[in-house]
């Protein structure tokens, strides 16, 4: 059975809770990814996401200068790289996640995303179930705003 280690990304971009939301965005931008995990020395402790800048600073009309720890999510769902492919798509199922850090002795090894399922075709039945259930939960969220409003 394959490992997560097989098909983790290990080069990831991180930030510190030296930086503020100003820097993540950037480097977002530049790396082209939705999400950067916050570490403290080797020490994983948050990650951010494009979502968390729009609803936990913009909408509420925070300054980009903003600390990090005041954005990011802080209660992680993370995963060993000694896990199964298939714990793995079960767990981004179970918790509606899209990126799931790969820890290994409480320090950052890698990430692995939706989109890494879809470029190894043993895991590709698993991500098409996390993907299924990730998108109805999504649709679901979206239909009661879009009532919501009308």
């Amino acid at each position: 059975m394959e490992k997560v280690r097989d098909m983790m990304t290990t080069d990831v971009e991180t930030c510190t809770l030296l930086d503020n939301v100003f820097e993540v965005a950037v480097k977002m931008k530049e790396h082209d990814v939705g999400s950067i995990p916050i570490v403290d020395g080797n020490k994983l402790v948050g990650i951010m996401t494009d979502r968390d800048i729009v609803i936990r600073g913009v909408a509420e009309k925070k300054p980009p200068s903003s600390k990090v720890e005041e954005f990011m999510t802080g209660e992680l769902i993370t995963i060993s790289p000694d896990a199964s492919v298939k714990e793995a798509a079960d767990l981004m199922a179970k918790h509606q996640i899209r990126r799931l850090p790969v820890v290994e002795g409480g320090q950052l090894s890698g990430i692995v995303a939706l989109g890494d399922f879809a470029i190894d075709e043993q895991a590709d039945d698993q991500a098409k179930k996390a993907l299924t259930e990730i998108s109805e939960h999504d649709h679901t969220i979206q239909s009661e705003h879009d009532h919501t409003i009308q």
